[in-house]
């Protein structure tokens, strides 16, 4: 174990500032992925502060329908709060199908957006990875990439991004809102993951000493028929080979409007926006599912060991939008 300093903060302002003077400071919130990078000497910060006693942990229901989460809520409880399990059930079942029952009650809200890849390159701290030492290469193109992403790669990283609930909150349009030292600010969700492109050791669009205060999902209507659907190993604990986060409104037999985000696949969670716009107006059947989905698919960029994620992709999609037609035509 590396020596590092460790202050719990009473308040947002004294967190950032702690954070912000020390280049190897981090803000610590459940600890339940970040604890572990740090015994296996992956991250090596010289400062935590703790944040679990800042009053930044409820899950508000807004006047025009939308929602507002702490960033120190636990998974658990906003996957249990009826506001969300109402109005947004793919973010109610993506919390579920996130972790097991005991790291969603430690597991934050905004620790979950910061969670870092699963690549076992990234977390051995030994072999090389451009996310851990910049300039060093990536060790999963050539070597084990069955779980990797096939969009949003680029030569320098091929990780996929492993959050559930980033997949849901993507096809909300959630926004991040975050306090550091230059204010405040709300990064729309697409815009806080970045591709990694030559810079893949930034995962995130946060400033030093940035922290996120809450996520604000807006009013959505058609999130009240929704889904996410996750694809794995094992039905237990196990991050996705694909998921689909979906809400769908059909009308007259034509899709009115749809909402469809992609996990497992991509480098982000990557809202399937090319897909999206080619179902508006067309039929609702699964054969208009499946070509908007491999339009959306089009652009991957598979490797010899998860070729299979193209495919498994398509049909995932089809099959959550499919859930979503039965008794939804008005």
């Amino acid at each position: 174990m590396r020596p590092f300093d460790y202050v719990r903060a009473a308040d947002v302002g004294t967190a950032i500032a702690a954070v912000r003077e020390r280049p190897g400071g981090a803000f610590l919130a459940g600890g339940t992925t970040e604890v572990d990078l740090v015994r296996q000497n992956v991250l090596r910060p010289d400062l935590l502060v703790d944040i679990n006693d800042l009053p930044l942990d409820r899950v508000e229901d807004l006047p025009d329908g939308g929602l507002r989460i702490g960033a120190l809520a636990r998974m658990s409880d906003v996957a249990r709060a009826p506001g969300v399990a109402e109005r947004f059930p793919m973010v109610a079942q993506s919390l579920l199908l996130g972790a097991s029952p005991q790291l969603r009650n430690m597991a934050s809200m905004g620790g979950n957006l910061c969670q870092r890849v699963r690549c076992s390159y990234f977390r051995d701290a030994v072999s090389p990875c451009n996310k851990r030492e910049p300039g060093s290469g990536c060790a999963a193109i050539p070597g084990f990439h069955r779980g990797h992403a096939v969009l949003g790669t680029s030569d320098k990283c091929i990780a996929a991004h492993p959050s559930d609930a980033a997949v849901a909150l993507a096809a909300l349009d959630a926004v991040v809102r975050t306090r550091g030292p230059d204010g405040e600010r709300g990064i729309p969700i697409d815009d806080f993951f970045l591709l990694p492109g030559d810079t893949p050791q930034h995962e995130r669009a946060l400033r030093h000493g940035e922290l996120i205060t809450a996520i604000e999902v807006p009013a959505v209507p058609v999130a009240r028929r929704s889904v996410y659907l996750k694809v794995r190993d094992r039905a237990s604990y196990e991050f996705a080979l694909v998921s689909v986060a979906a809400a769908l409104d059909v009308r007259d037999g034509a899709v009115a409007e749809v909402r469809l985000a992609l996990g497992g696949v991509a480098t982000k969670p990557w809202r399937a926006r090319a897909a999206e716009r080619s179902l508006l107006g067309g039929p609702a059947t699964a054969d208009a599912f499946g070509e908007a989905a491999a339009h959306e698919l089009a652009a991957a960029e598979p490797r010899p060991l998860n070729s299979f994620k193209v495919e498994l992709a398509r049909r995932t999609a089809v099959r959550a939008l499919a859930m979503l037609t039965e008794g939804a035509e008005r």
